[in-house]
């Protein structure tokens, strides 16, 4: 983002440090909107273009300018969104929300890569595990809004109504609407033990091209998608069923020997990251439940890895 513009004397705006604290909030706000870092990233930059195309009286004026940030950034959300559904119904395969990287490699707790900003983290918590992501992708504009504001950020439904459009009744209808999608995903926002054994496990029996230790590790109704974003080699529908998925896997790795399989956490919960030639090629998340996968998510589109091979 460029550099802010400065008073004429040269003296730092004071309230530039408050205006600029909002950053990682709107980060995360846009993150979970959106489902896309790249695209969260691009509406806060144009919520504070926004703020400094005012004059100085016009930012005087406003009595609450982190309220004014968010309901900005809200508003360029919910037009993205609307677009977003026309072009995820032309997208070539299924789409997948874009995995985060934390960096962190759980098996040891050791710390990689390049060193990023605070300001431009996003909070890894329960509202963001892939399984979320995808039953968000499944609302309304309207519907996702009203309920990541409300019930993940705590805004009134009254504040939620000026941001929406709607009424506050109304705002809580869709709220309403989109925990009954929740409910019947069972996809819950409720913090769950990360079980980096299962997925240790399913990484060595995948390694070793263990098909029955696989099909052990894999729910009997188990789903594997895929999202290689047009990709010629993408796998354009999701496989289902824990046996296919095993022999599905072990024949990956009988076509591309050379794959390198790390641990990482992908969106706050154990993860995958393959690579190739030391380039990330996949990265995989994971939703168990018990002691069986239930569901595999694999983003093998380049432009939502690039957060996972810069630096």
């Amino acid at each position: 983002m460029t550099t802010p513009p400065q008073p004429e004397d040269g003296r730092l705006d004071p309230g530039l440090s408050a205006i600029m604290s909002e950053r990682r909030q709107l980060i995360n706000l846009a993150y979970r909107l959106l489902g896309s870092l790249a695209d969260a990233e691009d509406v806060v930059q144009e919520t504070y273009a926004r703020w400094y195309a005012m004059s100085r009286r016009q930012q005087e004026a406003i009595e609450s300018p982190g309220g004014w940030l968010t309901k900005v950034a809200s508003r360029i959300c919910l037009d993205l969104l609307g677009s977003a559904r026309a072009r995820r119904e032309s997208y070539v395969g299924e789409w997948i929300p874009e995995p985060l990287p934390d960096r962190t490699e759980w098996i040891s707790g050791r710390r990689g890569g390049t060193t990023v900003d605070p300001a431009d983290r996003v909070t890894l918590d329960e509202s963001i595990n892939m399984a979320f992501l995808v039953v968000l992708e499944s609302m309304t504009p309207a519907e996702r809004v009203a309920f990541i504001l409300h019930d993940v950020f705590r805004y009134s439904f009254a504040e939620v109504a000026e941001i929406v459009g709607r009424t506050p009744a109304a705002c809580r209808q869709l709220a309403s609407s989109a925990r009954r999608r929740i409910r019947a995903s069972q996809a819950c926002a409720v913090p769950s033990t990360p079980r980096a054994d299962i997925v240790r496990d399913f990484k060595q029996a995948w390694e070793a091209k263990d098909i029955d230790a696989l099909i052990g590790l894999l729910d009997p109704d188990a789903a594997a998608i895929a999202d290689g974003g047009g990709l010629v080699s993408a796998v354009l529908h999701p496989i289902e069923g824990g046996e296919r998925i095993a022999r599905a896997l072990v024949d990956i790795v009988g076509e591309v020997p050379d794959l390198t399989m790390l641990e990482r956490t992908v969106n706050g919960q154990p993860g995958l990251v393959t690579q190739q030639d030391g380039v990330t090629v996949v990265v995989m998340a994971f939703d168990v439940a018990g002691d069986r996968i239930k569901q595999i998510w694999a983003v093998r589109n380049p432009e939502k890895l690039r957060t996972w091979t810069t630096g």
